[in-house]
């Protein structure tokens, strides 16, 4: 990959900051408070640790590019960072307004409804969003966006009262 950038020329290359050595060629290091234009639209950079420590997520024009961190009923695994850094940062994107929606990085959907399931069969909220998805699903649709306050009804991980619960609930996702 490096020949062809070296090829090409200088092109732009945005990540975070903590990353600067760790991305070939980023050329626009971010941090918290950054923004990022992309054409017309503008972007407020939010860092995310937990996922990865240079985790960094785009907000703006009522959406979020959170990648790994958050995601439809789950969250990232915590490769290189901590269950103190991703609560806060998953406090950081719930934090965002109720109609953000919230684009992250894989489909990963259907199964962590599953397992938010097991957590709380009660919740009328995971029920029927389950439902949805099992449907889309089959139509071979995806289901990304959510919002975040969809997210806040249904994904354990934002509904977690504690770091120690935190933890507690994403080593049994781990291992579901």
């Amino acid at each position: 990959m490096g020949e062809r950038v070296r090829e090409r020329g200088p092109i732009p290359v945005f990540g975070g900051a903590y990353d600067r050595d760790r991305i070939y060629g980023l050329n626009h290091p971010l941090k918290e408070g950054d923004e990022v234009r992309l054409g017309g639209l503008k972007f407020k950079i939010i860092d995310i640790p937990g996922h990865t420590l240079g985790h960094i997520a785009y907000y703006g024009h009522g959406v979020v590019f959170c990648g790994d961190t958050l995601f439809v009923g789950g969250c990232g695994r915590l490769f290189e960072g901590t269950a103190e850094q991703m609560v806060s940062s998953l406090n950081k994107l719930k934090n965002l307004p109720d109609e953000t929606k919230v684009y992250c990085m894989h489909e990963y959907t259907q199964k962590n409804l599953e397992f938010a399931l097991i957590l709380e069969p009660g919740n009328k909220a995971l029920q029927e969003k389950y439902r949805d998805v099992v449907e889309k699903r089959k139509r071979g649709e995806s289901t990304v966006p959510s919002t975040i306050g969809e997210e806040k009804s249904y994904n354990p991980f934002l509904r977690c009262g504690s770091v120690e619960e935190f933890a507690k609930i994403r080593a049994l996702k781990d291992k579901f």
